[in-house]
């Protein structure tokens, strides 16, 4: 029998070093699921579960942690890259989120790849709230942050730390027709709050400090109160936002159901990328948190799951009744050429190769004149790559000859 427990999937997402991994560690923590917490600098966050993670410090695949809030609601909380070489594997996430966590390290305010995110943020949809971080560091000025994010993001974002009758003023000011009957009733209601956030008008803002706790609670109560949960159909449906293996090499379909159930042995019709159509069967399904899996028989729509059986699967995929989505927005700016070491085969290893290829479309590899290349965000990917590369396929390989990639 399946739950009737709404998932609610929410993106945690930022500029590197803005704490974003902290944050999460932070509201797992408050949420009651870790009994301590673990740091990025420690190497011992939960959700860095890679080595390569652990060994660098930064966030480099996305991953997932499960945080039940009562009996009948589930945050699914998604860790994304914050380094802007790795930012495609953030974009994958945002068709499958029901809203985010925007984190500005509160020392540093909005940079670069803050607007990136915000830009990829409107054109996927996504609700949006604000954690300013990092507040109780010297540097930090409070109203000059405000005013900042007010001047970039509009003036939906409202500080929801500030007193009541000053938040729902302000709320209200964000929806013509809500600002009337404000007017009328003095009353805005959590109802109204909800439909402004899933509307993008609103942008509730809390400021605080991941690393001392300061701010969290306010801000999971914050999502467990407004965050809009979509309204699912029967039919199944479902859309494929990553692929990865295990630590036994077996395939992995990660994916969001978004319509019916998905059940183990369930028959799905899958057409590849060519077109081409087969019937594949699912042989496990994995609801995970951090590294660790459990394996039901079956899951409700707004679940997102690892599935083991599918061999033909592709990022951005959609299977049964789930419509196509966007094309990606992010695409890597230079090419280099792959040099392998005296004895390789650059025939056999390109094969090798697609795997990681299929795991981040966006490492695109190309066959030129008996050489392979490879397209690249920049050159931490690039390092990350060759580290890759040689962990999984025992291959030293160098990479020069280095090109802009024009398009």
């Amino acid at each position: 029998m399946v739950m009737a427990t709404k998932h609610i999937c929410v993106g945690v997402m930022a500029h590197v070093d803005a704490g974003k991994t902290t944050l999460n560690e932070a509201l797992l923590y408050t949420g009651g699921q870790l009994r301590r917490l673990g740091r990025v600098d420690h190497g011992d966050a939960y959700l860095d579960t890679d080595q390569l993670e652990r060994e660098r410090g930064i966030t480099i695949f996305s991953k997932q942690a499960l945080l039940p809030l009562g009996e009948e609601k589930e945050l699914i909380l998604m860790d994304t890259p914050g380094h802007a070489d790795f930012s495609a594997e953030m974009e994958r996430t945002l068709q499958v989120l029901d809203c985010a966590v925007l984190v500005i390290s509160g020392t540093d305010g909005i940079q670069a790849h803050t607007l990136t995110l915000w830009r990829l943020l409107e054109r996927y949809g996504v609700p949006t709230f604000l954690f300013l971080n990092k507040m109780d560091l010297p540097g930090s000025d409070r109203e000059k942050l405000l005013e900042q994010l007010r001047t970039q993001f509009g003036s939906g974002v409202v500080d929801f730390t500030a007193p009541e009758a000053e938040i729902l003023e302000n709320a209200a000011l964000c929806d013509e027709a809500l600002l009337e009957t404000y007017l009328e009733t003095g009353t805005v209601t959590q109802g109204n709050l909800r439909s402004l956030v899933g509307a993008r008008k609103l942008f509730p803002l809390c400021f605080g400090s991941a690393l001392k706790l300061e701010g969290v609670e306010a801000l999971l109560a914050l999502v467990d109160a407004l965050a809009p949960a979509a309204d699912y159909g029967s039919d199944f449906a479902a859309r494929v936002y990553k692929i990865s293996r295990d630590e036994t090499g077996a395939r992995l379909t990660w994916l969001k159901v978004t319509g019916g159930n998905m059940r183990v042995r369930q028959p799905l019709v899958i057409s590849d990328a060519q077109g081409r159509q087969t019937e594949e069967k699912v042989q496990q399904l994995r609801l995970y948190s951090g590294d660790k899996f459990t394996a039901p028989e079956e899951i409700p729509a707004g679940t997102l799951a690892a599935v083991t059986g599918l061999q033909t699967s592709f990022i951005g995929q959609t299977l049964g009744a789930e419509k196509a989505g966007l094309p990606a927005a992010l695409e890597p700016v230079m090419t280099y050429r792959v040099n392998l070491p005296k004895g390789a085969d650059p025939a056999q290893v390109l094969p090798k190769l697609r795997q990681l290829e299929e795991e981040d479309p966006q490492l695109h590899l190309v066959w030129e004149q008996g050489q392979i290349h490879v397209q690249i965000m920049g050159k931490v990917q690039l390092e990350i790559f060759r580290s890759l590369v040689a962990q999984r396929f025992g291959l030293d390989i160098q990479l020069d000859d280095q090109r802009i990639f024009y398009k």
